[in-house]
């Protein structure tokens, strides 16, 4: 199990392993935008890992693909979506908002 912090508003879950951080952020905010249901192909579940990378699954390449697309991507971008918890420590993400 890990904790997954929510950054700017300092909510924090318990996580199991293997749950998507786009499922672990909609139980602490349910207003997070996701517009494709988890399939890696509208980019709006765009987040950064800021701490605890090697606590989430690689990225894949259908993901890289989608994140070669958006702007403001950087090395922490990471598709919420494809992004699932390893359970071996705690992650801090940065919900990006777009005004």
């Amino acid at each position: 199990m890990s904790l997954v912090t929510l950054a700017p508003s300092g909510k924090s879950i318990d996580v199991v392993e293997g749950t998507t951080l786009l499922a672990a952020i909609l139980q602490a905010d349910p207003d997070f935008p996701h517009k494709c249901d988890g399939n890696a192909k509208c980019g709006s579940c765009h987040i950064f890992v800021l701490e605890g990378r090697k606590g989430v699954s690689k990225t894949t390449r259908e993901e890289n693909e989608k994140l070669d697309s958006i702007v403001g991507v950087g090395s922490k971008s990471r598709l919420a979506c494809q992004a699932k918890v390893l359970g071996t420590e705690n992650i801090k993400v940065e919900i990006l908002t777009f005004v």
